[in-house]
């Protein structure tokens, strides 16, 4: 009897949003990761399979979620824009676009990012 393989909501959502978005050397993927207690973000080249800037709310000190969260996203994009980066592509990694995932996606874009 063949074993059926469950795969969740997410995870299937992700793989839409990952066959459509792919990040170049001009317009690098944004990723985005989202815990119960943290989010982390990517800068990442899928060309050449390279990390260029991450963040995570983990080391950050602040009162809220919500404050580290941008916090993390303007810290990001500045990252981002010291290595000439200015172009990106968002890619929420099947979550939903509410809360955290649009707090820093605003982040990104007010600390100068386009997308």
């Amino acid at each position: 009897m063949a074993k059926l393989i469950h795969t969740s909501p997410r995870k299937r959502s992700q793989k839409k949003i990952r066959a459509k978005i792919s990040g170049t050397n001009e317009r690098p993927r944004v990723a985005v990761f989202r815990s119960n207690k943290y989010l982390s973000a990517q800068v990442i080249n899928d060309e050449v399979g390279k990390t260029l800037a991450a963040g995570t709310t983990k080391e950050l000190k602040g009162s809220s979620v919500m404050e580290k969260v941008q916090l993390m996203g303007k810290t990001l994009a500045s990252d981002a824009i010291k290595k000439g980066i200015k172009k990106v592509v968002f890619d929420r990694g099947g979550f939903i676009y509410t809360g955290k995932v649009k707090a820093l996606a605003e982040a990104l874009r007010a600390g100068g990012l386009e997308f």
